[in-house]
């Protein structure tokens, strides 16, 4: 049955849903890339909260939205701003995260890796950054899951110079049990991270990023950096010693950046691949084959789907993330910790199903039909 989707110019446009699901088949992990996908978390949308209240998490929920990731061989990348660390879930909601997580991680087999800040703090001196950074290494690599080193805002607020990053990033990989991905998440992800590495030129940033690799490559097995700048990435990537793996978090590249070329490639850490999850995993299944061209045909459509999620203001691709969920049945409700469920408009929300139900991401299209129509009458939407 049509739906009559709102567009951003206020009109109405039809739209005559899928009536198919893709067809996907679960699988062990990949042989040619190492993949996370960043996964968000389920609120509890019966707790009596405000947007300024502690996180209430639905575990459940969000324990089997992860193990839908690993049954479809990625990774998760768990407890970073996917999460939404610092955006509605505290450090108190990340410890708790994090140790529920590792745990089902070990009893399904599946890979995790966890973020480590210092989101306890709201500033502070140096040492009492390295001090955070420390309690969040040891709550991470305590139940054996693997250290992502995160950018912090209280490092960026602290800093005054690049020896600084150079001397805190030193003294916590010198204490690692195993090597990190060492993440750099840019501005356009959080404001606050501005001028990080100790300089707003990414450039000089760049440098100094590398001269912490360059000191420490034994205790660092990847890194992760979110800059949305595809060719900024491929000049890193050839510029990492040998042994560091380059993990793409550019959800506006990926294709091509995971794809390659002469001189490297890059392995994925990525928020898209939360609601691309079972389509991703088709696309490194076909990657494994050595079939490039096999690989893009499959992920590059998605691609104009990431794009719309990650829009300025980017921080707030969470709010589609967790709306494609609700649609796709993986949740029974569409409330987020914080009350985040308010920062995107229905427009946007419109758009993001159209492209997804395009690319069949939704197992089952009449429920993400249904709930797409509750959503267009709730709002007051009438043909």
């Amino acid at each position: 049955m049509t739906l009559h989707l709102p567009g951003a110019d206020g009109t109405l446009r039809p739209y005559e849903p899928r009536t198919e699901p893709r067809a996907v088949t679960p699988g062990s992990a990949f042989t040619s890339r190492t993949v996370f996908s960043a996964a968000h978390v389920v609120a509890d949308p019966y707790a009596d909260v405000s947007p300024d209240s502690p996180a209430a998490v639905d575990w459940d929920a969000t324990l089997a939205f992860r193990r839908h990731l690993w049954s479809h061989g990625l990774g998760v990348a768990e407890a970073m701003d996917t999460a939404q660390r610092g955006m509605g879930l505290d450090w108190a909601g990340a410890v708790e995260l994090i140790r529920r997580s590792a745990a089902e991680a070990k009893a399904a087999g599946g890979r995790i890796a966890c973020g480590v800040g210092t989101d306890q703090l709201t500033g502070g001196t140096l040492a009492e950054v390295r001090a955070a950074y420390e309690e969040q290494l040891a709550v991470v690599e305590e139940p054996g899951a693997q250290a992502i080193l995160m950018a912090s805002r209280a490092l960026a607020a602290t800093a005054q110079s690049p020896d600084d990053y150079l001397e805190v990033y030193g003294h916590l990989l010198r204490q690692t049990t195993e090597p990190v991905i060492l993440h750099w998440l840019g501005p356009m992800f959080d404001p606050a991270l501005e001028g990080y590495w100790g300089s707003s030129d990414l450039d000089a940033a760049t440098d100094t990023f590398l001269e912490v690799i360059a000191a420490h490559p034994d205790r660092i097995d990847g890194i992760k950096v979110s800059l949305l700048d595809a060719q900024r990435k491929i000049d890193l990537r050839r510029r990492l010693p040998r042994g560091v793996r380059c993990h793409t978090g550019d959800d506006f590249h990926y294709p091509e950046l995971i794809a390659g070329d002469d001189q490297g490639f890059s392995h994925a850490l990525l928020g898209i691949f939360d609601p691309l999850g079972p389509l991703a995993a088709e696309a490194f299944r076909v990657l494994d084959t050595g079939n490039t061209d096999g690989f893009r045909a499959l992920l590059d459509p998605t691609v104009e789907l990431s794009r719309h999620l990650f829009q300025a203001p980017t921080r707030f691709y969470k709010t589609g993330v967790v709306f494609l969920a609700r649609l796709a049945g993986h949740q029974s409700h569409f409330t987020m910790v914080g009350g985040l469920q308010s920062a995107r408009s229905l427009p946007h929300s419109a758009r993001a199903y159209e492209l997804a139900d395009t690319l069949g991401l939704f197992p089952d299209p009449k429920l993400a039909e249904d709930r797409m129509r509750t959503l267009l009458h709730l709002y007051g939407v009438t043909p």
